[in-house]
């Protein structure tokens, strides 16, 4: 896929996931909805979810879309751990050449996990995009699912 043609999926992505979170005040409501979105846009999402920080240094599965994923990952282990410990996007290629990989799936090649922060910088968690081809996530999905992160993260339980 061009990045044209990727770029004009995110592009109705976003503001589908724009209508249908309109608000919306729960987080896990939004969460669930942007990963089903995500997920069936692209044939190169194989597992699509979100895990969410439940005490410092801890994240424990949220919604999601595919197969089972890891319970709870703590931010010292994988590409979830370093993306939210580093509070930074992660793109890896291959995951085998990730020292310290967590091996959720036995179909997953390659990976992108986003941090999810609210307004105020606080971190809630993450967005984990898996990829049963090597190589599948480059710029465009960076610049992308980080516009959906702060969307997702602009909502506040309770109100």
């Amino acid at each position: 896929m061009n990045a044209e043609s990727k770029q004009q999926l995110y592009d109705g992505v976003s503001q589908r996931l724009k209508n249908l979170i309109a608000g919306e005040t729960d987080l896990i409501a939004v969460m669930a909805t942007a990963a089903c979105e995500l997920r069936h846009a692209f044939d190169y999402f194989d597992w699509t979810g979100f895990y969410r920080v439940v005490e410092p240094g801890l994240l424990k599965i949220g919604p999601y879309q595919g197969t089972h994923g890891c319970l709870t990952i703590p931010f010292e282990k994988g590409v979830c751990g370093a993306a939210a410990r580093l509070r930074k996007t992660q793109i890896v290629p291959d995951i085998r050449e990730f020292p310290g990989y967590i091996a959720c799936s036995s179909s997953t090649c390659s990976e992108i996990v986003v941090p999810v922060l609210t307004s105020a910088g606080v971190l809630v968690g993450v967005l984990d995009v898996d990829s049963d081809r090597l190589d599948a996530f480059d710029k465009v999905d960076a610049a992308n699912l980080e516009k959906i992160c702060l969307m997702v993260g602009a909502v506040h339980l309770g109100g």
